[in-house]
């Protein structure tokens, strides 16, 4: 069954309007980096370099930001180990994986669509 968005706006007044913070967290959320990030994180555990070669096109710049961005909002949890060298791994949070849960659905439509859709 579909929501409305009404029917959000009547359960969450308010939500969505310019001023909400519904609007920061779809920006971070649904970024083209930050959905690629988070799709990679639900395979596991992730390290920094592992990361990297499953967001095919991400500069390492971006992808510490999208990173920093995914962990304040409690996306993503990072993991950093007192080794020589050191060694930093990735993870869906809780709130991470109820996320990916709902989107995983949306990703795999776009994928089986896209192409179709942008032949138009």
């Amino acid at each position: 069954m579909v929501v409305s968005f009404a029917e959000i706006r009547a359960e969450v007044p308010g939500a969505f309007d310019e001023a909400c913070p519904t609007r920061v967290v779809l920006d971070h959320v649904m970024s083209k980096w930050g959905v690629l990030v988070l799709m990679a994180l639900t395979e596991g555990t992730t390290r920094w370099g592992e990361l990297r070669r499953r967001v095919e096109g991400i500069s390492e710049k971006m992808l510490a930001s999208t990173l920093r961005t995914l962990e304040k909002d409690g996306f993503v949890a990072r993991t950093s180990y007192p080794e020589v060298p050191p060694r930093v791994e990735y993870s869906l949070t809780p709130l991470g994986d109820d996320l990916m849960e709902r989107m995983m659905p949306l990703m795999a439509w776009i994928g089986v669509h896209a192409r179709d859709i942008v032949d138009r």
